[in-house]
C-alpha cells in the first residue's frame, strides 16, 4: 500500500513515515499541500494523510480539490485543531477520518487499516438507495426526497447512506462513529449529533412524515412514522 504523507513539519513528517514503513506501507513525503497535490494528480496511492495548516495550500482546500479529481481516495487529516467545528469543517471538505496531534502511531495505523478495508460495490443496483420517498444515488452523489433534489455534505451523504442500509434499526453514537467516521475511539467532541441535526433540517425540515428520530439513552433510528 502506497500512501501519501503532507505535512510541512519535517521532524513529524519523518516519524509518520517511520511509524508506517514499520508496518510494511509504502510513504512519500510532501511538505505542503500544493507539491502534494501534485503528487496525487501524477502518481497513485491508497490513502493520503494531511496536516491542515500548511503552506501554498491548506488541508481543507487541498482535500476539496483532492475529491474533484479523485473523488475515491481516503484522506486522514491529521492536525492539532480538535474542536467540533475544526471536525466538522475536515469532514465537509471530504475527509474519511480526523486525527488530533498528539495521537500515538498504533491509533493511526488502525483508522488507515479501516479505510483501506473498504471495498467498492460493484453491482450496480448497489449504486441506488430508497426509503419511503427519499431516494440516494451513490454514483452521482445525488439524493431526493419526494422528488425534490437536496444537497449534502460529503460526510452528510456518507452518514445518510448508513442510515439508509440500515433503515429501522437504531444506531448508537459508538456504531455511527466506527462505521461512517472510522473512529475506534473517543473524540470527545458531540460532532455526531451535530451531523444528525444538519441531516433533520435536509432531509426532515420540510417534509412528512419525519424519518430522522431520536431514541433518549440509545441513538438514533431512520424509520417512517
Amino acid at each position: 500500500m502506497n500512501i501519501l504523507v503532507i505535512e510541512d513539519d519535517r521532524r513529524v513528517a519523518e516519524l509518520i513515515q517511520r511509524g508506517l514503513e514499520e508496518h510494511d506501507f509504502s510513504t512519500e513525503l510532501a511538505v505542503d499541500g500544493l507539491s502534494g497535490k501534485t503528487l496525487v494528480i501524477n502518481k497513485s496511492y491508497d490513502l493520503i494523510i494531511t496536516d491542515i495548516l500548511m503552506p501554498k495550500l491548506n488541508g481543507i482546500d487541498f482535500c476539496k480539490q483532492i475529491r474533484r479529481i479523485k473523488p475515491h481516495i481516503p484522506i486522514i487529516m491529521l492536525t492539532a485543531l480538535g474542536t467540533t467545528d475544526d471536525k466538522v469543517e475536515g469532514f465537509d471538505a471530504g475527509a474519511d477520518d480526523y486525527l488530533v496531534k498528539p495521537f500515538e502511531m498504533r491509533e493511526l495505523i488502525v483508522r488507515i487499516r479501516a479505510l483501506l478495508k473498504r471495498v467498492p460495490k460493484n453491482s450496480e443496483k448497489d449504486f441506488f438507495l430508497k426509503y419511503a420517498d427519499l431516494e440516494m444515488d451513490l454514483q452521482t452523489k445525488t439524493v431526493k426526497r419526494d422528488t425534490k433534489e437536496i444537497n449534502l455534505t460529503p460526510k452528510e451523504f456518507d452518514l445518510l447512506t448508513y442510515m439508509v442500509q440500515n433503515s429501522e434499526k437504531v444506531l448508537t453514537r459508538t456504531e455511527i462513529a466506527e462505521k461512517v467516521w472510522n473512529t475506534y475511539f473517543d473524540t470527545g467532541t458531540n460532532f455526531i449529533d451535530v451531523y444528525i441535526n444538519y441531516l433533520r433540517k435536509k432531509i426532515d425540515k420540510d417534509f412528512e412524515p419525519k424519518l430522522i428520530h431520536t431514541k433518549p439513552g440509545m441513538g438514533f433510528i431512520l424509520i417512517e412514522k
